[in-house]
């Protein structure tokens, strides 16, 4: 059993003193008059609030790591000795045509104009973390180049230092969104998109306006949430200078810069950051089609919307309301989710765990599927990193859903690949890289494919994004070697008898059969026969 201790964890820089702990509380279970740290009671009793956050801020993503009762492991992916579904019209299968690199990986999202990606895969949100924005070229030009989408999430306006607002109170310019989507548009090669996320502080200063008429942007995202956290987004700033601007701008800032007590805090060293919160969305469905009327009068061709590990009631009103306002993708994030910068408490113990989530999902596009609604296409997200991952929510999911979406899977290869230029240039080469060679060229496999795929463009794309399209390749040859073994050429032909439950439980939840029943009429055909 993976022991876990609710007052110590790495993210919050924490952990207890004795070796023996009580299993509910966290706490040691000898806690001494005396003892110097530092599990969390003990580090919170100086720095308060700061312990509820990972940290250190801005050069770290969290990821909750609450081992729930099921999960995607609890399923194994069906193989097969016979068939081939999906090859080419025309094309006999045989051991010289079903070959694993035959496998189409490709896929598209979409109700008005479809998007298509290259791998069933694209980035969560990367919107006003710190880590998001000082990484941005290498996460974006990343994407673009393998072919995915782009997620650039909330908050970016709002907290950028070069904001102008008019008037009105409305975006006039704001530098860093203009940088956002022009550095992904520069590698763009006509699969996946960049698509803005709004919350309630965007939709207040103009953002889709903005990026409409400055970008002319196809597509928007509304946001109801994410499986990381059931409050708005979270940033933290530094200086108090800029606390009272980003709270001048409309923002729940705390502890509040305008108090003479936190101000003298401040200056005595006490206070050394401030959080910036966004505020609280309320859903209601005559608000909801309203407000896509009106991003479709401004112009976009798609809108997409991401919604977080909410009750049964919330996921059934994302996609029923989807369905009927044509919602060209739909985004849903279980619990724990990964991030830049959520409570860590929340993200442990809040939501519904996106296994559970995923199978309440089937269960509701089924009830609307048969009342004849068409079902929006759809994403799962929330905690995945690796091929097997993606054909197990695909086959999960099927006929309805499309892609994952990735955050932290995508974001670690944009780090890592950047990283490695700064040791290169530092002459400082872990041997875990440096076992391959010195440059680029012997460090990544793929450099020299990008290399002849870009001849002299190759010295605009940074090392991270190299890092991410290198990932994307192991997603889509791991996934084309899981699908020819399931005999599957095309994604659309996985099925939810491509995959087993390993666990009667696992079988309860998702109805995928257990691994003593899957194909048990089949075989008794085969004995009896």
């Amino acid at each position: 059993m993976n022991l876990r201790r609710p007052n110590a964890n790495d993210v919050t820089q924490t952990a207890n003193r004795s070796r023996d702990v009580a299993p509910s509380s966290g706490i040691c279970t000898r806690c001494i008059d005396g003892c110097r740290g530092n599990c969390e009671v003990f580090k919170a009793t100086f720095r308060s609030r700061e312990v509820i956050y990972p940290g250190p801020f801005g050069d770290i993503t969290a990821g909750g790591d609450k081992d729930y009762p099921v999960d995607y492991s609890h399923l194994n992916i069906q193989g097969y000795a016979m068939g081939a579904k999906g090859l080419p019209e025309g094309v006999e299968a045989n051991p010289d045509t079903a070959t694993f690199p035959a496998v189409d990986t490709e896929t598209e999202y979409g109700w008005n104009k479809k998007v298509k990606l290259k791998i069933p895969a694209f980035t969560g949100a990367l919107g006003s973390t710190e880590i998001a924005r000082k990484n941005w070229e290498h996460f974006a030009i990343g994407a673009a180049i393998s072919g995915v989408t782009l997620v650039c999430g909330e908050n970016v306006c709002g907290i950028d230092p070069e904001l102008e607002l008019d008037a009105h109170g409305k975006i006039k310019k704001s530098p860093d969104m203009d940088r956002r989507i022009e550095t992904y548009r520069k590698f763009h090669e006509g699969y996946g998109e960049i698509l803005v996320q709004m919350n309630v502080e965007d939709t207040r200063l103009g953002v889709a306006e903005y990026v409409r008429k400055k970008h002319n942007l196809e597509t928007i995202e509304l946001k109801w949430g994410q499986g990381a956290k059931c409050i708005g987004g979270e940033i933290k700033v530094k200086s108090l200078e800029r606390a009272l601007e980003l709270k001048k701008r409309g923002y729940i800032v705390t502890p509040d810069p305008t108090l003479k007590t936190v101000q003298k805090a401040y200056s005595d060293g006490a206070i050394r950051e401030f959080e910036r919160h966004s505020r609280l969305g309320f859903v209601t469905e005559e608000a909801f089609f309203a407000e896509i009327k009106r991003l479709r009068d401004l112009g976009f061709k798609r809108i997409t919307l991401k919604t977080g590990a909410y009750p049964m009631r919330e996921l059934a009103m994302a996609i029923k309301y989807s369905s009927q306002a044509n919602i060209d993708l739909l985004t849903i994030d279980g619990a724990p989710g990964g991030t830049g910068m959520s409570p860590w408490r929340m993200m442990e113990e809040w939501g519904i765990p996106t296994f559970y989530l995923q199978a309440m999902t089937y269960e509701i596009c089924e009830k609307l599927s048969k009342k004849g609604m068409r079902i929006p296409d759809l994403a799962i997200a929330g905690g995945f990193s690796t091929e097997d991952h993606i054909f197990k929510v695909l086959a999960m999911g099927a006929p309805y859903v499309k892609a994952v979406c990735m955050g932290r899977a995508f974001m670690i290869p944009g780090m890592v690949g950047k990283n490695i230029g700064f040791w290169i240039e530092g002459k400082d080469l872990p041997n875990t890289v440096s076992r391959y060679g010195k440059t680029p060229q012997e460090i990544f496999v793929c450099y020299d494919e990008l290399a002849d795929r870009y001849g002299k463009r190759m010295g605009e794309i940074p090392l991270g994004a190299i890092g991410i399209y290198s990932f994307s390749q192991k997603l889509k040859v791991g996934l084309q070697q899981l699908m020819a073994g399931s005999r599957n050429f095309r994604l659309n032909t996985i099925s939810r008898k491509d995959i087993l439950s390993l666990t009667e439980e696992a079988a309860k939840i998702s109805g995928i059969p257990y691994v003593m029943d899957a194909y048990r009429e089949e075989a008794d055909k085969v004995i009896n026969g």
